[in-house]
């Protein structure tokens, strides 16, 4: 999943940042919010977690400017500003989502996450693909019966195919939503961790499918 945090504190930034990618997260971040209207109207993301207080293009305008472009990405609004009317104007803006400073940064990912869910048209933490579960809320991967132990990193890689399930995702497609901009051009980055994550997987590892000129796609089998 890839989410882009704009967020002109840089200790708030930095510590927001660190929480999305430890969880599996490829981010974008900028402390510029016409910077950061740039990079939401150029990307593809899955969620957006956005300040009010901004240099350059204050939060709500970016925010008006971003859904007049036809963008319907669903964005998490961080703000200091707590009262009703403040709410009410980000939410009739366009925002998803309201998040008042200070945080808990588990409250933080938990919201983003189910906004990542609703993207792909799913409201329930469980998602099951043949002998494949889900819990997203909890992170927890079954197969046949079994917990499977994934790296943060595999776990959503795993998470955006079930999401999409049935619809097959591009090489460039997983390296824009599960990695950050490491990834070399012609690199088999993504073909190593779909083979780690099918040995993984083990007698479900088949639900995990080629498409050739298309990627791959996770369905349950006939």
């Amino acid at each position: 999943m890839k989410v882009l945090l704009i967020e002109d504190s840089p200790r708030l930034q930095a510590s927001v940042s660190r929480a999305l990618r430890k969880s599996g997260y490829s981010v974008d971040a900028t402390g510029d919010g016409t910077e950061g209207l740039w990079f939401a109207r150029e990307n593809d993301y899955d969620a957006i977690v956005l300040d009010l207080m901004l240099p350059g293009t204050d939060g709500l305008t970016l925010l008006r400017k971003l859904r007049a472009a036809g963008k319907t990405t669903h964005v998490l609004i961080l703000t200091a500003k707590d009262t009703v009317d403040d709410r009410v104007r980000g939410l009739q803006g366009g925002a998803d989502d309201y998040l008042v400073k200070p945080f808990a940064l588990e409250e933080l990912l938990a919201r983003v996450q189910a906004l990542c869910r609703r993207g792909y048209g799913s409201k329930s933490a469980c998602v099951i693909v043949g002998d494949i579960e889900l819990n997203t809320a909890a992170r927890r991967v079954t197969a046949n019966g079994a917990t499977i132990d994934l790296a943060a990193r595999e776990y959503r890689l795993l998470e955006y195919l079930a999401l999409r399930h049935g619809e097959p995702a591009s090489r460039s497609e997983i390296e824009a939503h599960i990695y950050d901009s490491e990834v070399e051009p012609m690199s088999n980055v993504v073909d190593s961790a779909i083979s780690v994550l099918r040995k993984k997987l083990g007698p479900a590892q088949s639900h995990i499918r080629t498409r050739r000129g298309l990627g791959y796609v996770l369905e349950a089998p006939e």
